[in-house]
């Protein structure tokens, strides 16, 4: 009706100026379609609209997060089923899950998950959960430590971030994830995909949190030796001063099993000691019947038998039957 009025105002009867009439006409029309369909298009921030896609349960199914999957769905985790839930997950490959098991001593993630409680994934995997959305970009804003979904003793349990190469993670076994592919959409959600499992405070016991530490691989195969590693999964609780693989090479060779085993259990202080409850300066009896002492220092430090402290390179790893503080040297016991 405006397009008829609009002619009206020029009405003639020329042939010429009919037909460019109705060209104008056409044109017109044509504007006002594409002015039309330009309302009804998309921002450029639509690309970035997760609002169509599936939950996180779904949207890891969908990628092949199957050992995720089927954690998720022994843990019955809801919110990653809730289309209403604005989390970040850190989804571990199925490979990352394989080797999680073999380190455990499963024969695969399924075997693992089968066998292990649904409490106990359930802690596993919010332990890989943020409790907003946040994509690969937003991440540093968090800084360097941030909270998960997974509370240890009261307290929401936190990871370390590294964003100095792309997006690094440790845990609290003082093992490292990198993220593999990011932003994953899912729903109001993302997912990034992670290397390796992340491995919360206080879920697995003394030895097991060596086990999945690579870094630890000659103490467990002492510990294996000696047949301490049944002692040490025990309900404890004990402290662990755990020589790293590069502290081995530097100590004496050829012990005996006996020998062996003292020097192992001359690691170990009965009761749980956190780093702030160290006592310096006096000597501290071990599980070998022998002592220790410690030296207040930066790094601190542990004087055995010899002339050459242990430095405490770490502090604190916290497993369900005590703590593990890790050293740059094998102590050494009167044998």
């Amino acid at each position: 009706m405006f397009l008829d009025a609009f002619f009206r105002l020029f009405a003639t009867d020329s042939e010429d100026e009919l037909k460019l009439r109705n060209f104008l006409k056409c044109g017109l029309a044509v504007i006002a379609f594409a002015v039309t369909l330009g309302g009804c298009g998309g921002s450029d921030d639509d690309e970035n609209d997760f609002s169509f896609t599936g939950t996180i349960a779904v949207v890891a199914k969908e990628q092949g997060f199957n050992a995720f999957v089927a954690a998720v769905t022994k843990a019955s985790i809801g919110s990653f089923s809730d289309p209403n839930a604005q989390l970040t997950v850190f989804a571990p490959t199925d490979q990352a899950f394989d080797t999680l098991a073999k380190q455990l001593g499963f024969a695969d993630a399924t075997a693992m998950v089968n066998a292990l409680p649904a409490n106990t994934l359930q802690s596993i995997l919010n332990y890989h959960v943020l409790g907003s959305k946040k994509l690969a970009a937003d991440l540093s804003a968090g800084g360097p430590t941030q909270q998960t979904a997974y509370t240890f003793e009261n307290a929401p349990a936190t990871l370390r971030f590294d964003f100095s190469n792309g997006v690094k993670i440790t845990d609290a076994a003082l093992t490292v994830a990198t993220v593999v592919t990011p932003d994953i959409p899912a729903r109001n959600s993302v997912i990034h995909a992670i290397d390796k499992v992340l491995i919360p405070p206080g879920l697995l016991n003394i030895v097991q949190m060596a086990q999945v530490n690579p870094t630890f691989s000659s103490l467990v195969s002492a510990l294996v030796v000696a047949d301490l590693q049944g002692t040490l999964s025990g309900a404890g609780p004990f402290t662990v001063f755990a020589p790293t693989n590069a502290a081995f090479p530097a100590a004496p060779l050829n012990f005996s099993t006996a020998q062996l085993r003292t020097i192992l259990t001359y690691h170990v202080v009965p009761g749980q000691v956190l780093s702030t409850q160290i006592p310096y300066d006096t000597p501290v009896p071990t599980v070998s019947m022998q002592t220790i002492s410690f030296v207040a220092g930066t790094p601190p430090a542990i004087r055995d038998t010899t002339s050459t402290l242990a430095n405490i390179v770490a502090v604190d790893v916290r497993a369900s039957n005590g703590v593990i503080h890790v050293i740059d040297k094998v102590l050494i016991p009167t044998l």
